[in-house]
């Protein structure tokens, strides 16, 4: 039985939405991060580094969400989330997979949403965040750009790279104004959001 340690409203977003996508029977493990269970014990010797999500696939413990869609649409190749390994478009989705995991989610949304990892100074804090902010808006405006025209980020069929995008996508209306000009972000967070997988991870984590 695979198993998810995720927290709601995290990146772990991406493998729970992918399990559903999937069918495939898993169990989740909320890991209360609000009260430092990411750092417990228990949970460490799963991921030294404290971090989540964490997929664990009977003897197979993975950390690194790119790794562990990657991991996850390899084991299920038939559900066609991702082309063959050795594939040009395979190739094209694991280059938006690091894209989006460097540029966006630690170049942009990291600094904005957690300062204090770049400077215990709070007085900094504000200018980490209006960098960062910038930094994330010029990181999606590349992918708002090359979506223009496209439903798709490659091919032309839903991917784990759109699948991806979507998480991060729907993280920026809480953002405000500053990011309402990227209308194909907008439009691809809409398909994402859509998705009876994408609803069934959404109800099943709860608030956020």
């Amino acid at each position: 039985m695979i198993e998810l340690h995720y927290f709601p409203g995290n990146a772990s977003m991406t493998p729970h939405m992918l399990l559903e996508e999937l069918g495939v029977p898993f169990t989740l493990r909320h890991v209360d991060r609000a009260n430092a269970a990411h750092k417990s014990p228990a949970y460490l010797k799963l991921n030294p580094n404290g971090l989540i999500p964490v997929l664990v696939d009977g003897d197979l413990v993975l950390y690194e969400t790119a790794a562990i869609v990657l991991h996850l649409v390899d084991t299920h190749p038939d559900a066609g989330l991702a082309p063959p390994a050795g594939s040009a478009e395979r190739a094209q989705i694991q280059s938006w997979i690091g894209y989006l995991t460097s540029e966006v989610h630690v170049g942009g949304f990291r600094p904005l949403n957690r300062p204090e990892r770049y400077s215990a100074d709070e007085g900094a804090h504000p200018g980490i965040r209006a960098q960062a902010a910038e930094q994330l808006h010029q990181a999606l405006a590349h992918v708002d750009r090359h979506l223009e025209g496209r439903q798709w980020l490659v091919g032309e069929r839903y991917s784990i790279a759109d699948a991806y995008l979507g998480v991060f996508a729907g993280w920026l209306p809480r953002l405000g104004e500053r990011f309402a000009d990227l209308r194909n972000l907008a439009r691809a967070r809409e398909a994402f959001q859509s998705r009876p997988a994408t609803q069934q991870a959404l109800a099943a984590e709860g608030p956020r």
